[in-house]
């Protein structure tokens, strides 16, 4: 017998701040009457705790800290045992957003060692000759603002051969001057960040110029933590050898999910950076990191 099983959230951005209410249907569709032993519904908020392979085995107590964090937990009856008829039927249903004891409702977050999901799962339960069936939703949670307004902390660069670190031989580098600016490294969440690039002079030719967007997330506890960099997303903004003296303007969009709010708590920390990248002709990397703040108003 044929049987769909979905959730359909009432708001169609499926976006909730805490102390709102979750609503919507469990929507079932069958060509016939479908016999069950209940339907139930649960809410579930967790951060997913993970460490990189180089951190594993470095410190005990780092299993213990990496354990699932329970930020919600409920689960209601839908319906109990009985038959629903054939066609479609719409069951509703209310959950109030609220964290489970003292705990915080985090922004939703997909990184690659903290992730923070909230999500609803319906299970119909069948007899014991038959399959039960289930269906998971994700909402996406946004913490309150933490600030009313935010001031902007702009931030003026020089990039020369003298100003680069972790240099083997200083002497083998091509002579170049760039210059530039971000508006602010204190970023509103919702808003691009942007600023200016200017290629003064360059003794090679320039391959590319890009914008690295980095997550730094951290995991453990007070015997040790656990710090890895890895890359959100990359935008070229020039491409082939451009012309000197010539503003090249720096646009990024913060990517829905995979960003969230600068986060620092006891047992893992979400921090944000991003790279002006010029890459030579001859393949040299130049970078330029400039750690970010991001937060919500």
């Amino acid at each position: 017998m044929s049987v769909t099983l979905d959730i359909r959230l009432k708001r169609a951005n499926k976006v909730y701040h805490e102390g709102e209410t979750v609503a919507g249907v469990i929507q079932l569709v069958c060509k016939e009457a479908l016999q069950h032993q209940c339907i139930s519904l649960n809410m579930e908020g967790l951060v997913n705790l993970q460490l990189s392979s180089k951190s594993v085995g470095v410190f005990e107590a780092f299993y213990n800290s990496v354990k699932p964090i329970s930020l919600i937990s409920c689960n209601i009856e839908v319906a109990k045992a009985g038959k629903v008829p054939a066609g479609k039927t719409e069951i509703p249903f209310e959950f109030p957003l609220t964290a489970k004891g003292n705990k915080v409702l985090y922004e939703t977050y997909h990184g690659v060692f903290v992730n923070i999901q909230y999500s609803l799962r319906c299970d119909l339960k069948r007899s014991l000759l038959t399959k039960d069936l289930s269906r998971s939703c994700e909402f996406i949670v946004h913490s309150q603002p933490q600030i009313s307004k935010v001031v902007p902390t702009p931030v003026n660069f020089t990039i020369t051969p003298d100003t680069l670190q972790n240099m083997r031989e200083r002497s083998a580098v091509p002579k170049f001057l760039i210059r530039g600016h971000l508006d602010t490294t204190n970023c509103l969440i919702s808003q691009p960040l942007t600023g200016e690039l200017v290629v003064e002079n360059s003794d090679v030719p320039i391959k590319s110029i890009e914008l690295q967007l980095v997550r730094v997330e951290t995991c453990g506890c007070a015997e040790g933590y656990a710090r890895d960099a890895t890359e959100i997303q990359n935008i070229q903004i020039a491409e082939g050898n451009v012309c000197h003296s010539f503003p090249i303007p720096i646009y990024m969009v913060f990517p829905r999910l995979f960003t969230c709010p600068t986060l620092e708590t006891t047992n893992f920390k979400v921090e944000f950076e991003v790279n002006v990248v010029i890459v030579l002709h001859d393949d040299h990397l130049i970078t330029e990191n400039f750690p970010l703040k991001l937060c919500r108003v």
